[in-house]
């Protein structure tokens, strides 16, 4: 077991690699979407000067690097990227940039701009954190930038109070909207319905370009900072070859960061290897991309048969490693966050892993919770540190990756010698934040259009 961080690295992951981030739009080869007013509206990928202003606006997206221990002789690394505490989750990077890339379009262009995006939950809060400092650090006026975000009733205790919610004329003009379907995912049918809809309206009638921002290139740009991050903070080294742990709904940070690592290679500043392979960490609610990558299908019926225990009530298995071995609920949802079926990125994962090695597993509450005196220990005195009882956690991300590490290495997944990284993509407690109630319930793009342009 070799490894070569020492003491916690700590760097601003959209400051310090500008270059990086800018270096991977044009490997995406991406750009500006169709002109305002139309549903296909998205501005381009130019950001603005690094000035004060837009320095203090990124100061948040901060990350850190620090070793968390070993198991099984396995050494594991920890890239924290939770350290914002208006979000405490990765989604802050990718926002900051799509917020970023709007204030520049405004700036350029005099077109105010109202971001809307379907979300879980991770991605809307932290959409609404990154509005609310460009207006803070006077990027933009109330007027010229809105943000309204669409989640489903499952993750209402998710949401917190914040600057957007705090004043009325702001909470006025960035609604947060609570879909009343009954399948949690259905927000970004109803959400891309609704630009469809109405982007023209917007903007002929209030003068507003609908920005749909669910697209895959807005996040892998953002994530692919985390490979200059770790080449910065802890570079691998061939003797002790790495996979990246990361808990996953699409996979969207463990594809930046793959990309991140084509950046670096095409400048020379990476040699190619060692390529670290990819360790998929799933719930029994979704997981899918651990399905697909096993048996190249999302069918529910390839997981294993549980056996209930009539003395304990639990379910568990031992035909499948990948898989729970015990759990309350063979249909378990740990955490709503992670809703996505049949994910679009399933096929690229798939590729990454049959190219650079890494594996997928499937956890249960009952297993993290099993884990949690030694995850509480780990993260002692971390920004991400474990409430004394679980049942206090309200984002389980980092909890499901380590309790997935263990497990994997406790059953022989993970081959010996390999190091794992894991991606600290989100955590936070109950005492964290105050509970921002929805202001709207909506089921019809009419609803939504009465909640956002309605009375404007």
């Amino acid at each position: 077991m070799l490894t070569t961080a020492t003491v916690p690295v700590t760097r601003n992951l959209i400051v310090d690699y500008y270059e990086v981030i800018a270096a991977a739009v044009d490997r995406l080869g991406a750009g500006p979407g169709g002109p305002a007013g139309t549903a296909a509206f998205a501005p381009g990928f130019d950001l603005p000067a690094l000035t004060d202003e837009v320095r203090q606006f990124f100061a948040a997206a901060t990350a850190t690097w620090r070793e968390l221990g070993a198991h099984g002789g396995h050494g594991v690394q920890f890239m924290d990227l939770t350290g914002n505490p208006g979000t405490h989750t990765t989604k802050t990077f990718p926002s900051m940039l799509i917020v970023a890339r709007a204030v520049e379009h405004i700036r350029r262009t005099g077109e105010s701009i109202c971001i809307f995006t379907p979300t879980s939950a991770n991605k809307g809060i932290a959409l609404r954190d990154a509005v609310g400092r460009a207006i803070a650090a006077k990027l933009v006026t109330p007027e010229q930038l809105r943000v309204v975000v669409l989640a489903p009733g499952s993750t209402r205790h998710k949401f917190r109070r914040d600057p957007l919610s705090a004043d009325a004329a702001l909470r006025a003009a960035n609604p947060l909207l609570r879909f009343a379907g009954e399948e949690p995912e259905g927000v970004k049918a109803l959400g891309r319905a609704f630009v469809d809809a109405y982007a023209q309206e917007a903007y002929d009638k209030h003068g507003t370009a609908l920005w749909f921002s669910l697209a895959l290139p807005n996040y892998l740009v953002a994530d692919a900072a985390r490979a200059a991050f770790e080449l910065d903070a802890a570079p691998a080294i061939a003797a002790a070859p790495r996979w990246h742990a990361h808990a996953v709904s699409s996979a969207f940070g463990l594809l930046g960061y793959n990309l991140g690592r084509d950046v670096l290679e095409d400048s020379g500043r990476a040699d190619g290897s060692p390529r670290p392979g990819f360790l998929l960490v799933q719930h029994l609610g979704t997981p899918d991309m651990v399905l697909n990558l096993r048996h190249g299908s999302f069918s529910r019926d390839r997981l294993p048969a549980y056996r209930r225990d009539a003395a304990t009530g639990l379910w568990a298995q031992d035909a499948d490693p990948h898989f729970p071995a015990v759990t309350a609920d063979p249909g378990e949802v740990l955490d709503p966050t992670f809703y996505t079926h049949q994910p679009v990125t399933s096929p690229a994962m798939n590729d990454l892993i049959a190219r650079h090695g890494g594996d997928g597993i499937t956890v249960s509450r009952h297993e993290c919770v099993a884990r949690y005196p030694q995850l509480r220990d780990w993260l002692r005195g971390t920004l991400c540190e474990l409430p004394a009882d679980p049942s206090d956690l309200r984002e389980w991300s980092i909890v499901m990756a380590l309790t997935g590490v263990l497990n994997a290495i406790d059953r022989g997944l993970v081959p010996a010698g390999r190091e794992i990284v894991v991606h600290g993509s989100g955590s936070y407690r109950d005492d964290d934040y105050a509970v921002c109630e929805p202001d709207a319930e909506v089921s019809t793009v009419e609803e939504i259009a009465a909640a956002v342009l309605g009375g404007r």
